[in-house]
């Protein structure tokens, strides 16, 4: 029988599969969709575009915000 799986999320805004029947681990959140490995694979492909860790994403953005160079500088 195929194991349904979870999508978690943790603070970092980084995205997991973890089996649906298991208890889930300190610092991760359910992200509302469970299904199959291969569905829960897809959401995961067409939820998480840019796999930085949010505080990296948060310091590159402040960065560029602080010099200037934003996008298409």
């Amino acid at each position: 029988m195929p194991t349904t799986h979870q999508v978690l999320v943790n603070d970092e805004e980084q995205y997991a599969l973890y089996p649906a029947a298991r208890e889930v681990p300190d610092g991760w959140t359910p992200a509302g969709f469970s299904g199959s490995e291969e569905e829960c694979v897809a959401h995961v492909d067409a939820h998480w575009t840019d796999t930085r860790p949010r505080s990296v994403r948060e310091a590159t953005a402040a960065t560029r915000a602080g010099t200037g160079t934003g996008e298409g500088a």
